[in-house]
């Protein structure tokens, strides 16, 4: 390509007229911040001449546009992501102690059933973000792939495609994983009180 996604990524910025967004380099995952109004691109990524790169700060934009606009889906998501961050803290340390020791440690059926509920909302607020991620996330990859119609050649626009495509997915992928991850606790969970009324 002509231009770096960063390069690229002003140009767009000026175009759509958002003008306190940034973009600027992150050592781990490409995302965009509205309460910062900032684009975060990998370093291996935004200074690079690659469909890789612009494709990427272009989903990213995606979502500032989103922003601009008060996307009704982004805005739930980070409502989300704010009223529930103190209830996933809680619930990771549980779900890293593990129902059966902390029955092993409280020898109390009822601590351990609190702790399973705690756990079990937390997982619950995960997936639930999870979900609402999707639309965002395939509505941001739609909207690059119009902005980079003006500036990839049309050889070029199928590997946009791709990598727009796969940018949606990751977010699918870890929305499986998180329904996998609650229906193990869910499973888990059962088989511990199934112990209790067995006693």
């Amino acid at each position: 390509m002509p231009f770096t996604g960063k390069e690229l990524g002003k140009i767009i910025l000026d175009e759509q007229n958002i003008a306190k967004v940034s973009i600027n380099s992150i050592k781990q995952l490409d995302h965009y911040n509205p309460i910062d109004k900032k684009i975060h691109i990998s370093e291996d990524k935004i200074n690079k001449k690659s469909i890789t790169s612009i494709s990427v700060v272009a989903h990213e934009i995606g979502h500032a546009i989103q922003d601009k606009e008060n996307y009704r889906p982004l805005k739930l998501r980070q409502t989300l992501i704010e009223k529930t961050s103190s209830l996933q803290r809680i619930g990771t340390f549980l779900l890293i102690i593990g129902l059966p020791s902390i029955f092993t440690l409280t020898k109390s059926p009822f601590i351990t059933l609190i702790a399973g509920v705690i756990i079990m909302g937390c997982l619950s607020t995960n997936v639930l973000i999870h979900l609402i991620t999707l639309p965002v996330e395939f509505d941001a990859s739609k909207r690059a792939l119009r902005i980079l119609e003006k500036y990839v050649p049309k050889k070029n626009m199928k590997q946009c495609k791709s990598v727009l495509r796969a940018a949606a997915l990751t977010y699918l992928a870890q929305s499986i994983v998180s329904i996998f991850r609650l229906k193990i606790i869910l499973l888990s969970f059962i088989n511990i009180f199934k112990s209790f009324i067995k006693r």
